[in-house]
């Protein structure tokens, strides 16, 4: 069976998440930042409930998506809400991931933009900074509103190089942008990234998630 992690993002439906209690997800996440795939701290926690009722002998680690937040947000986030990770989507600096991963019990992801304009080596110089201070990167396509979250894909050529630069830190690579059922398997078998990151790709509108789409994404990403 593929090793590759998935993370299934942008849940804000219980029935939903209790209809993917059998397959083999390691992620689930939770959007707080401003979005049609919006929970609040209180939606999250009856969300998060559900997964310590997961089928596959391996509950998914809860994942909060955030954008720009201060630490007393974070803190009273983290009071309502029991996280695996906070997922950092904005423009927090190297410091500010260093001080939530050493001021609470989580792991630190950090999602970057791959910009299409700039260039691959000049974005990757700029990760330097966040050696040792985060648990993962994630690589999404990047988007002048939101920064992510578009539902395009990006150059995948350009991942090696982000993945040259996890590995030798010894971090996660995840990869966002675009993915679906149809595609994913590609990147997969092109690029080997440590995890996948879906949203969109499994919706059968925005922010409604629909599990046969989720079913056969997970089967093609898991397939042997």
């Amino acid at each position: 069976m593929n090793d590759t992690a998935i993370k299934i993002c942008g849940l804000q439906s219980v029935e939903v998440l209790k209809s993917m209690i059998n397959l083999p997800v390691e992620y689930i996440g939770f959007v707080f930042a401003k979005s049609r795939r919006q929970v609040t701290s209180d939606q999250a926690a009856k969300l998060t409930s559900v997964l310590k009722q997961w089928k596959n002998g391996r509950i998914p680690s809860s994942v909060g998506v955030v954008v720009n937040p201060t630490m007393e947000e974070l803190k009273e986030l983290l009071h309502t809400v029991e996280l695996d990770v906070v997922q950092l989507h904005g423009q927090e600096s190297p410091q500010f991931c260093r001080e939530v991963k050493e001021g609470f019990p989580v792991s630190v992801f950090k999602a970057v933009s791959v910009h299409s304009d700039r260039s691959p080596i000049e974005q990757i110089a700029e990760l330097k900074q966040y050696a040792g201070c985060i648990d993962g990167l994630l690589i999404d396509t990047y988007d002048p509103v939101h920064g992510g979250g578009s539902g395009r894909t990006f150059a995948w050529d350009v991942i090696p190089l982000y993945k040259d630069w996890t590995s030798r830190h010894g971090i996660p690579l995840f990869v966002a942008g675009g993915l679906d059922s149809s595609n994913v398997g590609e990147l997969i078998r092109d690029y080997e990234p440590d995890g996948v990151d879906v949203s969109s790709g499994v919706e059968h509108a925005p922010g409604e998630k629909d599990i046969t789409k989720v079913t056969a994404f997970v089967e093609r990403v898991k397939r042997k």
